[in-house]
Formats: structure tokens, sequence, C-alpha cells
């Protein structure tokens, strides 16, 4: 590259013969002193080595000569500067190269090296060159390394040491050098150019801004090195890094044309610093909606808190983080935070807070709370130091008015709970490899539509996804793989969970999950759970099972539809309710299971795929639709395939309305269940009094409250064999159980009947 050629800039300072009037004894600024006339200057116009040549006796310590023409000095460019000086009489002086450095108008850039080596002249005649290099830059061979912030200077040569001597100068050379330092033809912008020092202390954000600014296109390179950036730095054109830079957390790195997280690794070293400046680069305006990973491993050591990454508290704008994979590494930051502490709980003051908590300190949020009357899933949502207090993530179902409470704070890889808010964000293609280090996701305390796509969680040690707060609400898990790491431990015994959700409208798709202690614990409504696949099962024979789908609230409104649901069952509770005992507050109901299957192998004969557990007393059913679902044991027959855990309290199935228990398909079940069920039965010999018994067939233990119809099949006949025409009285609530039903005929009758029973009210 050669300025004179590409760009017409003249360099050459004009001749001596021209005129001194342009040479100045001063510093080269407008109105400093000039040669012309002066007593000790002269131009001899045939000197034997140099032709023309300026004649000069030395009068002062430092005789300066400069060209009062201004040079530019442009980013990029090299510039050497060149003199030819032989000594004439008198004591032999000391010639250097050099300048003043300039901006504006005539304002003087200091701090800067403004002078070449100096040369001593030994001889009389003897011929002496001296040049000097100057740039933006402190390569090697630059005597005067100016930065970016000079844009011309004056140059020339001092004379230097003893005084009285004359000396003779030719014509100075001023010529471009930048091609020594750039390769010829390759479209690239050096930040060093533009004043980087590469030191690791000096603050190098203005020369990346000013290489981004010139680079009209080109690649910028940044060399060997440690760059501090102590600004924020945006760079919208392609860059490629030898050396790395080092940044605040509070300041921002933003590659807006390579956006991605291969580059950021070569821009940072690190890749945990590298993922989380690109994370907070992402939601810091790069103009990308996403965050491709490349395909690259992440290798981490402990929890990334992603608000500290971003240094953000609140975003609502979508966001993807895709392609790429955490791979844990051991390390102490796995180690799960484990306080006791006791509280005091008054559910009718606030059913949601813990006041008087002892150490509240050392309790994190995020902590999972255990305790008894304490349900699934329960997390410190929020804690106030000041007053004491904690803000668990739901109600407590059964807890004393004073109690201990041990509050385990789990380490997530990716731990969002620094946020206030955020949401829209997505995560999509990634891989968790957590080998029961750590587990997976901490989602935000408040927020919605998180989105987990096409990510699989391998081997979480305590949970997959966790909400402590409503984070969850319109949370989508699609076409995702949970695989747990308690694959040899008995199913009663793991402690792993796969997700959780506090909030409304979980959206469960398409994903599979394996051998978890429980797949999903799910509070609020609005729920679709739609083609999954999650087993529990073990390689006990005959072994308890373990829930694998949790509801914690009586009526969550939600859909569970062609699912395969496999050695686990799905349960029905009320856990999360501060006065658990029926009221005015829906009772059980708002389901749909539809066209799931239902595997069990090697399990206890008790075992059940439905169960309804009441965490209080007065509960019914309302509104429960099981249909279309194909239920099988394999390896040994189930009783039934639903139950009610009446541990802690019973349902009242005098109340039970609109239960459709229809159109299953039954495999190996010794009991089916039906509602509404019709069953035929045989009377052998004449009695006024039938007591026909359908209450095996009605689910959850219920009564046989609704007789919907009577139907004679063939002729009843008295026990003359005469043929008898009359209805018989049904009555329901029959026997201890009040699950039989009563005919009562005007005489003693025998014959055949189709009976149907319900174990509900249908309106």
């Amino acid at each position: 590259m050669n300025k004179t050629i590409t760009d017409g800039i003249v360099l050459m300072p004009t001749p001596f013969a021209a005129g001194l009037d342009v040479w100045s004894s001063g510093d080269g600024t407008a109105g400093s002193p000039t040669y012309e006339n002066a007593s000790n200057a002269a131009f001899v116009p045939a000197d034997q080595d140099f032709g023309g040549a300026l004649e000069l006796l030395k009068t002062q310590a430092t005789q300066r000569l400069r060209y009062m023409i201004r040079t530019p000095i442009e980013p990029g460019c090299y510039l050497r500067i060149t003199a030819r000086v032989k000594a004439v009489s008198g004591n032999l002086p000391s010639v250097r190269i050099a300048g003043w450095a300039g901006r504006g108008n005539d304002v003087a850039v200091d701090g800067i090296p403004e002078t070449g080596t100096s040369v001593p002249l030994t001889s009389y005649g003897e011929v002496v060159e001296v040049s000097a290099i100057v740039g933006p830059g402190a390569r090697g061979g630059v005597d005067m390394a100016w930065g970016g912030e000079p844009t011309y200077g004056y140059f020339g040569l001092d004379l230097t040491g003893p005084s009285g001597g004359v000396v003779r100068i030719d014509d100075l050379v001023i010529e471009d050098i930048t091609g020594a330092y750039l390769r010829k033809v390759i479209p690239v912008v050096d930040v060093v150019d533009f004043g980087a020092k590469g030191d690791g202390v000096t603050d190098d954000s203005a020369a990346f801004e000013a290489a981004d600014a010139a680079s009209a296109g080109r690649e910028i390179i940044v060399p060997a090195g440690t760059y501090y950036l102590g600004q924020d730095v945006t760079i919208d054109t392609r860059i490629r890094f030898e050396g790395t830079v080092t940044q605040p957390r509070n300041r921002r790195f933003l590659l807006r044309r390579n956006f991605d997280l291969p580059s950021y690794i070569d821009a940072f070293g690190d890749e945990v610093e590298a993922f989380k400046k690109a994370f907070q680069a992402l939601l810091s305006n790069a103009d990308h909606e996403s965050l491709d990973l490349g395909g690259r491993r992440i290798d981490v050591f402990g929890p990334i808190d992603m608000a500290e990454a971003a240094n953000e508290t609140v975003f609502e704008i979508r966001r993807v983080i895709r392609n790429g994979q955490f791979n844990v590494k051991s390390g102490t930051g796995w180690t799960p935070g484990t306080v006791t502490a006791t509280a005091q709980y008054n559910p009718g003051s606030n059913p949601t807070r813990l006041s008087n908590v002892t150490g509240i300190a050392n309790i994190e949020v995020g902590a999972r709370v255990e305790g008894t009357g304490v349900g699934r899933e329960v997390f410190v949502r929020s804690r106030n130091l000041g007053a004491g207090t904690i803000e668990p993530s739901a109600p407590l179902w059964g807890a004393a008015a004073n109690q201990s409470y041990t509050f385990t704070r789990y380490r997530y890889v990716l731990d969002f709970s620094g946020f206030t808010k955020m949401s829209k964000f997505t995560i999509d293609d990634v891989d968790f490899q957590m080998d029961g280090k750590a587990s997976g996701i901490l989602l935000p305390p408040l927020g919605e539509t998180f989105q987990i796509r096409d990510v699989s969680m391998t081997k979480p040690s305590h949970r997959g996804i966790t909400s402590h707060g409503r984070g969850c609400q319109d949370l989508m898990v699609d076409r995702c793989l949970f695989v747990s790491d308690e694959q040899p431990v008995a199913a009663p015994q793991r402690i792993s969970v796969g997700f959780n959700v506090n909030a409304n409208d979980a959206k469960i798709r398409d994903s599979r999950f394996q051998r978890f202690g429980t797949t999903m614990v799910l509070n609020g409504s609005g729920h679709i759970i739609v083609g999954n696949h999650w087993f529990q099962g073990d390689n006990t024979p005959d072994g308890p099972l373990t829930a694998g789908c949790v509801f914690t609230q009586t009526n969550p409104k939600t859909i569970i539809t062609g699912n395969y649901i496999d050695n686990c069952h799905i349960e029905m509770s009320n856990q999360y309710e501060p006065f658990p005992d029926f009221a005015n507050q829906f009772s059980f109901g708002g389901l749909s299971l539809t066209g799931n299957i239902f595997n069990a192998l090697n399990a206890a004969d008790w075992f059940t795929f439905i169960v309804v557990k009441p965490f209080g007393t007065g509960h019914f059913i309302q509104g429960l639709s099981v249909t279309g679902n194909t239920f099988r044991s394999i390896n040994g027959p189930l009783n039934r395939v639903e139950r009610v855990d009446d541990s802690i309290a019973p349902l009242d199935a005098s109340r039970h309305r609109v239960i459709d228990f229809s159109a299953n398909s039954f495999n190996n079940i010794l009991q089916e269940t039906i509602n509404p069920v019709t069953l035929e039965f045989t009377q052998g010999s004449a009695a006024q009094n039938w007591t026909l018994d359908p209450g095996p067939w009605l689910p959850f233990g219920g009564w046989s409250r609704t007789i919907p119809g009577v139907v004679a099949q063939g002729s009843i006949t008295d026990s003359g064999g005469s043929a008898v025409y009359d209805m018989p009285a049904a009555t329901p609530l029959e026997g201890p159980a009040n699950n039989r039903v009563r005919l009562r005929w005007s005489k003693a009758v025998k014959g055949k009947v189709q009976l149907t029973v319900r174990c509900d009210r249908p309106y």
C-alpha cells in the first residue's frame, strides 16, 4: 500500500533550492521562525555529494529543522523520513530525525515520541544517513508510534551535541512504507494500526472502534496480545482474532457481522466467559435474534448466572440460544447449599409467607423448601432480609404455626433466577451433559413463553427444569429428551424431578422422559400435554411405582392426550392449598385423559395408573374424562387402573358429578372401570327384591348414585313361568358401601336385565 500512488497524497518535502521560507527553526507550526534570510543558514547549489544542499551552522543546544507543510498521518499508514548529512567544519554534532505531532488547527498532541535515534557525526566530509519511521502502531522498527489521535506532523531533523559546527544537509525524503508492514492485496484492517497496544492495561476501545469505522468492508484483524476494552465496543464488520480481549462485566462487546459463540471464544479465549459476553450481546441489541453456539461444547465448572452475565434484570424481547452443548465438569461450584431454619407460618394472614425466619441471610432464592405440611416442588421465590420473611412459590397445605424447614439450593447450569422478569426466551437444539453433577435450568421468577425445544437434558443431579416463581407462564417443552442419573435406582428411592410448573398454560409436547423420580409436577391450569413418553420403571419385581405426573391443585383444566405413560401414575392432589378442606373452591376435575397408552411391567397388583389424593376433607370429583385410553399390564395382572389415596383424607363419593370413564381398552386388568356402566344381571330364582352389584366397575370407589336405565332382556317371569310386564322400582346407594342397586318388583320374579349405573350425577 502506498498513499502517494493510491490516494495521490504528496509526502515529499520541497527541495531546499525552492527556498527556505518553508523550513522552520522551530516546531514547524504557522508563525514559527524560518531559515529564510537566517544568518546561520544558506543554500549551497553545487555540493560534490548532494548537488544542492542546505548549509547550517549549529548555534543552539538543539538546532531544529522542520518542514512547515503538513504531512498527513492516516490510520494504517507508516512513513519513513530520511536525511543525508555531513559535517563540514567546527564541532561535530549528532543528528536525528524529529517531528511535531498535531491535530486540528495546530493543536499539539502530547505524550508521544517525536524523535528518532540520534547518530553522531564522527568525521568531516563523511555522508551519514539517518532515518526514522512514524506511524500509528508500535510495530517493529517504528521509532515514533503516534497512535490514532494525530492527523498530521511537521517533520525534519535535530542537531544535538556541541554547537559551533557547520553541516550540510541533502533534501529530506518522506516516503510511504506501509507495505513493509502489511501483506500486499489483503483486505484487512489491523487494530494496532489504529493505536491498540495489546498490553492488557491500556484501554484499546477507541482503537477497535476506529478500525471498525475505517474498515469499509475489509476484515479487521487483532494480532497477538491482550487487548483491554474498558468501554462498550461495537464491531460492524467481520473480525478475526489472534490475540484476545478482556472487558469488565458491565461493558458490552457486540460483534454484529460474525455474531456466534466461536467468534467470542476466539475473542475471549475462555469458553464460559465467551458465552457470557455473547449472551450479554444477544440481549444488547446485537442485531441478532439468536446466538448460534456453532455446535461448540462448553465445559462448565460451576453455574452460569445469566442475569449477572447479561448485566440485565428485565428482558422481554424474543431471543434464542441454539446449537451447542454444555458439558458439566467436576467442581465445588455444583455442591448444593443446605440450610435448616425455623419459621412461622400463618396462612390466614398470608399463605405465601414464612416469617421470623432464622438465619435468613444463608437461605438462597431458588432453594427448595422441605418440612411438615410442605407440598412437592415448593421453592423460595424471594426473601426480605430486613423483614426476615421468605416468599415460597406456593402455599403450604399443613405446616405448623412454628416449625423447622430445610432449604436446599440446587446448582443449575443456566441460572436465570437473577432476572426480575424474562419473557419470550428460547433454548433450541442444545445438549446439557450433566453427568449427575448439576441440574439443568432454573427459570426466572417471572415471565412468559419460555421455550425449551429439541433439547437433551442428560443426567441432571436433581432437577431438569425448575420454576421457583411464575417464569413458567406458557412454558413450552417441545421434542426434548430428559434422561435421569438414577437409571439403576429403585423407583421409590429416586429424588430427581424432570420439571415443575407453577403458572398456567404449559405446553409439553413430543418429549421423552426416562426414569426420573417424578417426571413432572404441575401447578396452575390450562396445560396441554400431548405426544410424550415418560417412564419410571425399575428392575424390581412386584415393586412399588411412583407418580409420574402430579397435579397440585384440584382443577387443573388440562388435557393429557396421545401420551405413552409407562410404569408410573398420574396423581391429582391439592397439596398447594393453604386450607385443603373443601369450601367454595373447585374440587377435583377439569382433567381430560384421552387416547393415551398406559403400560406397567412387573408392577405390584395394587398399582394403579390414576390416583386421586385429597389433602383435605369434603372433596369430590367433578368434570373428569378418561376416554379412549389403553391400559396394559405385562408380567402379572393389576387389580384395577384407578384408586383414591385416602392416607390424608377420603373423597366424598356422594358428590361426584360428570365423570366420563368410557371407551377404554383393558389388557391384563382384573377389574375394568367404566362410568356410566351398563351390566347384564341374571336372577335365577324368583324374588321380589333383586340386589345388583355394579360397584367394582365404578371409578374411585364410587357409589351407585344414578340409574339411567333398566331394560329387561327377554321375559321376566314369575315362579310359575308367567310373563310379568311390570317396571321395577330401582333404588341406588344400596349396601354397606353405597355401591349396589336394588330392584323391587310387584311380586317375586326371575329373569335377566341390563342395568346402567353412574357413580355421579351427570348434571
